[in-house]
């Protein structure tokens, strides 16, 4: 491993970040290149605050590093945060969409980037047996304790989907999972490869309206989540194996006051 001049990174972090605030993109931009200098593995996320400048190349997933470090940092504030202030509902509304269509109970249930249990807890009732899997370390131990799963994992999603060899599940969900993912082929088909025929996946995602998207299929948006086009959901999902049940324009949070546009998706393997 290389060791990070923690010093160095901190200022030339800070420096890019202020950069950034000024307006100055072209300095920032410079900036935060010199911080992937420092810490190639980009536990700041640098290369996501690059491309929601709009520039550079647009990276195919937030760094494993950067997701692990973010939601650590933050596990013990998390659900006052989401929930409270930027008023984060989607666990309740995949257990609202799932009723409401007569859907479950389940027999086994993954719950993708669980967090620290809100979908678990709100589908607790539907499901004999859940497992969860997050990459924060910190997340997955405040799961732990609140005793809501069978099977908890610490791994990023697509490599767990990739290596698991248990049996398949029912129902997969990923709440929150997407805007750190661009690419979502390898998503889908993990998914698909641990679904039993017929099995149901159930997502949120993020989007922006077309005009800003301007032909792309996914980009970073101005807040460093990723934001997926409608139609860029449906074609991959469709490549894949799976029918859309149902589509959901949501709003997934508020940030900075305003209402964050969404999409709860229902699709189930063919």
């Amino acid at each position: 491993m290389q060791k990070i001049d923690e010093e160095a990174l901190a200022e030339a972090y800070n420096r890019a970040l202020a950069l950034e605030k000024s307006g100055d993109i072209d300095a920032a931009v410079k900036a935060y290149e010199e911080v992937l200098a420092i810490d190639p593995d980009d536990h700041g996320g640098a290369a996501v605050r690059i491309a929601s400048m709009g520039r550079g190349e647009t990276p195919d997933r937030a760094p494993d590093a950067y997701v692990a470090t973010l939601f650590d940092q933050h596990a013990e504030v998390f659900e006052d945060v989401l929930v409270e202030q930027l008023d984060y509902h989607v666990p309740l509304l995949v257990r609202q969409r799932l009723q409401a269509l007569g859907l479950g109970p389940f027999a086994r249930v993954l719950d993708l980037g669980c967090g620290t249990g809100l979908t678990g807890g709100a589908l607790r009732d539907m499901a004999e047996d859940i497992t969860g899997i997050d990459l924060s370390e910190n997340m997955v131990e405040i799961a732990h304790e609140k005793d809501l799963y069978e099977t908890l994992y610490v791994a990023e999603v697509v490599d767990f989907l990739e290596d698991n060899d248990d049996e398949p599940f029912d129902l997969i969900t990923a709440t929150d999972v997407l805007p750190y993912l661009g690419a979502l082929e390898a998503l889908f088909f993990g998914v698909a490869e641990n679904l039993n025929p017929g099995g149901l996946l159930i997502f949120s995602s993020e989007t922006l309206p077309d005009e800003i998207f301007n032909g792309r299929t996914f980009m970073v948006g101005p807040h460093q989540r990723f934001a997926h086009a409608q139609s860029y959901v449906r074609n991959r999902l469709n490549a894949i194996g799976f029918d859309v049940v149902e589509l959901t324009d949501i709003t997934v949070r508020m940030e900075d006051g305003q209402p964050i546009a969404g999409h709860l998706v229902i699709a189930k393997l063919r």
